[in-house]
């Protein structure tokens, strides 16, 4: 008898348990709590709107970070070396776009920073975020893509007039390194599969050495499917069922196609975090390449789409182990996504940068 009341009983507790709201908790080193020095490039065009916007917010969280902000343009012929001293001191540094000018003797900002610090993974998220409607679902690619050689090696001259030789360098050594951080980065994200991407078939020589690298690493991560596409069947999958892809290693150039492709599908670039890391520093900027300048009708409006961005500066904040300050930032920005009531142009809205911005800082937590 006594039993027949005590599994009810048991039930109802059970029924009436109160839901878990937090994971277990994050415990800090002594110390970790100390504000960190970030440093901070504007960049050109909606660069200086959306740093902004980041500073903006950081500002509202009480984030335990402070900016050392320097006003750097893309049509500089080098990165000054203040700025350069001041990442390789605070480690960790976010930037708008840089504007790079397409021929003459103007080498591309973007692609020193990553040479003088030896930035060499670039990272990726595409995903689909909720509430926004694209073409596809169930998209959730991380491109991992080669950042210090490959075709933007730089090493290009006239032989003779009218004809222009321009190298691609692939080594065994940047290639291992890439392939490592993929299989590293899907390991401790729980990932399943990585995926390299190259044109092999073509470019033996260069591409069949990236692909070698990358099945060697592949062997010492056994419990991560691996495999491989050709670029071009890449695009076109891509475009017609990306969400079978995961984790995908790509050569330089590629990832750079590959990366802006599948932002395109997931929402735009606008939307995608992003960032560049190497063993010792870490710059986060939009994830797509494309558009991170904008066109100079936005810039006058203040219209620029501050999401990526600040996406990236959740990335940022988990870099720096302050993981409740990164997931009370991208909820916030995941909600405003949701409701849909401020979005700008890109997003098939309206709303300006500011109003986005005073709407992230709403639904902080």
């Amino acid at each position: 008898m006594a039993r027949r009341h005590i599994i009810p009983f048991l039930n109802h507790l059970t029924a009436t348990r109160l839901p878990l709201t937090r994971s277990v908790t994050y415990m800090p080193r002594p110390g970790d709590g100390a504000p960190r020095a970030v440093t901070l490039i504007p960049g050109d065009g909606v660069g200086p709107l959306v740093t902004n916007a980041v500073e903006q917010v950081m500002e509202a969280m009480h984030a335990p970070v402070f900016f050392e902000k320097y006003d750097v343009h893309g049509d500089l012929s080098r990165v000054p070396q203040e700025v350069i001293e001041s990442i390789k001191k605070n480690k960790v540094c976010l930037k708008g776009g840089l504007r790079t000018p397409v021929g003459g003797g103007v080498s591309s900002l973007n692609v020193q920073l990553r040479k003088e610090l030896d930035l060499y993974a670039s990272l990726v998220n595409c995903f689909n975020l909720p509430g926004l409607p694209t073409r596809h679902e169930n998209v959730d690619i991380v491109v991992v893509r080669e950042n210090t050689e490959g075709e933007y090696s730089g090493l290009e001259h006239e032989v003779v007039p009218g004809v222009v030789e321009s190298l691609k360098v692939i080594t065994k050594f940047c290639s291992e390194r890439i392939a490592k951080y993929a299989f590293e980065y899907a390991y401790l994200n729980n990932r399943k599969m990585v995926t390299a991407v190259h044109k092999a078939n073509i470019m033996k020589l260069a591409d069949g050495l990236f692909l070698e690298s990358c099945r060697e690493i592949a062997t010492k991560y056994p419990s991560i499917k691996y495999n491989e596409i050709i670029v071009d069947n890449c695009c076109m999958q891509l475009v017609s069922k990306p969400e079978q892809f995961d984790v995908m290693v790509t050569p330089n150039l590629y990832g750079n196609l590959v990366a802006n492709t599948a932002a395109g599908i997931a929402g735009g670039t606008g939307v995608m975090p992003g960032g560049n890391v190497g063993a010792d520093h870490a710059v986060f900027e939009q994830g797509a390449s494309a558009g991170n300048v904008g066109k100079d009708k936005i810039v006058q409006q203040k219209k620029a789409n501050p999401v990526a961005l600040l996406l990236s500066s959740a990335m940022m904040l988990r870099h720096l182990q302050f993981p409740s300050f990164a997931d009370r930032l991208e909820t916030a920005v995941k909600r405003v996504i949701s409701e849909g009531k401020y979005r700008t142009k890109d997003l098939g809205g309206d709303s300006s940068t500011q109003e986005v911005v005073d709407a992230v800082i709403a639904n902080l937590d």
